[in-house]
């Protein structure tokens, strides 16, 4: 099927970033068709589309649209997820350094049609060429007349702001991102239907929409084209519509950003990344690194879906897609992976605190050859313990990636603990994945 640009259309062209080249390309034409339709009209817009969240958990764009309040008692938010910190997604970076007035545009769009005031695009702390971008694209959106008082006449005011993180993984969920926002410390909050949900009381108590940057610069390309012309992109899938952007790395010739449709089978998205580079196929991690691991096999056959990954036993997620070769140790990869989660745990809830620790310990224990024959089933143990059980999904993003590597490489971690020794024996392994820096001693 091959890449099927939409979004990326135009990245790579430095103009695209100015408002006078994005303009030049029809951009903020969906933004003046939509304020000369009812809110509601352009919520069914977004419907008729089949937009899924492109963050990862893939929930009905206009489920989330539609649940704003339509009375309009309070002040309504637009929060934007730019926290990008899963291991091996790097495509809403791109999307906010080379094509900023699409996610200008998407926002705006979202404000108009949940009546909000105003918009926070919260950027992860290391984006700093980022979030230059998006300053300078909103403060060029602001003297044009698309944000500010009276937007295009339309008598409806909007501002958006920008707030950086500080580097912490945790603020990648909606609640602890919120907190952050708002000035407290970016821990997880209690969820539905424990607590009201964000689109009722989210950023100040008060009716917030938060969807991820590739989400929103979906919107215009919906606005402008149509709702149902954007739902044949995808039409192959059960239920997965448009394009999505899959950030390629691992042992790959040609690793990058790569927008296709979905349907595309992922045996081909690592031929547009140019085959496996240093050795055949062993595995992939397709969305992020907190999905499970397929093996070849699997590969081979999976298609880029929502529910097809499903079938597989994998998601879509993040688009963060690994591929790695026969040199690769994947007990050692794994407890790469567990270090990560184990480090960004933000500590409040037990199951997460003690669980991604346990996990590490394990893991490296097999690792160094010292593993004990009940080790795989207490690892199973460790990630029921923790898998749904948390405050937020760190939890399940620690426990998942241990799972899946147990039920499709088992063999390895057997191998490891019977004879103290790793299955791949190569340089090519240990550089992947090299000791970690020791922290310098007080």
């Amino acid at each position: 099927m091959g890449e099927v640009k939409l979004l990326f259309e135009h990245a790579g062209d430095p103009s695209f970033a100015t408002l006078e080249g994005y303009e030049a390309k029809g951009g903020y034409c969906a933004l003046k068709k939509a304020l000369k339709r009812e809110r509601q009209q352009v919520i069914d817009e977004v419907k008729a589309s089949g937009l899924r969240g492109r963050g990862g958990a893939g929930f009905p764009t206009w489920i989330k649209w539609n649940g704003i309040p339509k009375n309009k008692n309070l002040r309504h938010n637009v929060l934007c997820n730019a926290d990008e910190g899963e291991p091996g997604t790097f495509k809403d970076k791109q999307l906010m350094e080379q094509c900023p007035h699409e996610l200008v545009e998407g926002m705006i769009i979202a404000g108009y049609a949940t009546q909000a005031d105003v918009g926070y695009i919260y950027i992860r702390g290391e984006f700093v060429d980022a979030a230059r971008s998006m300053r300078k694209a909103i403060d060029e959106a602001r003297k044009a007349g698309y944000l500010g008082k009276n937007i295009l006449g339309s008598k409806w005011d909007y501002e958006i702001h920008i707030h950086m993180g500080a580097g912490s993984y945790e603020c990648g969920e909606e609640s602890a991102m919120m907190s952050s926002v708002m000035g407290e410390r970016g821990m997880p909050r209690l969820k539905f239907p424990h607590a009201p949900l964000p689109t009722i009381a989210g950023l100040w108590d008060t009716p917030t929409l938060i969807n991820n940057v590739e989400t929103f610069c979906c919107v215009p390309f919906i606005l402008d084209r149509g709702g149902e012309w954007y739902a044949t992109l995808g039409a192959s899938t059960k239920n997965s519509r448009g394009t999505k952007i899959f950030s390629v790395s691992g042992h790959v010739n040609r690793p990058g950003n790569y927008e296709i449709e979905f349907g595309t089978p992922l045996k081909e998205l690592l031929d547009l990344a140019g085959g496996m580079k240093g050795g055949k196929l062993k595995a992939c991690v397709p969305g992020g690194s907190s999905v499970p691991i397929l093996d070849a096999e699997r590969t081979e056959r999976a298609i880029l879906g929502y529910e097809e990954m499903a079938d597989v036993q994998s998601m879509v997620g993040s688009g963060g897609c690994m591929f790695l070769n026969e040199h690769t140790c994947i007990v050692t990869f794994i407890w790469r992976t567990a270090q990560f989660y184990a480090r960004e745990s933000c500590g409040k809830c037990t199951p997460c605190r003690e669980g991604t620790r346990w996990l590490v310990q394990v893991l490296d224990r097999i690792r160094r050859g010292a593993g004990q024959p009940g080790d795989i089933d207490l690892l199973l143990d460790i990630c029921s313990q923790i898998d749904g059980r948390s405050f937020c999904g760190l939890g399940d993003a620690a426990a998942w990636p241990v799972q899946g590597a147990i039920r499709v490489f088992r063999e390895e971690f057997e191998h490891f603990i019977r004879t103290g020794r790793s299955l791949v024996e190569t340089s090519e392994a240990i550089a992947m994945f090299p000791e970690p820096v020791a922290a310098p001693s007080a």
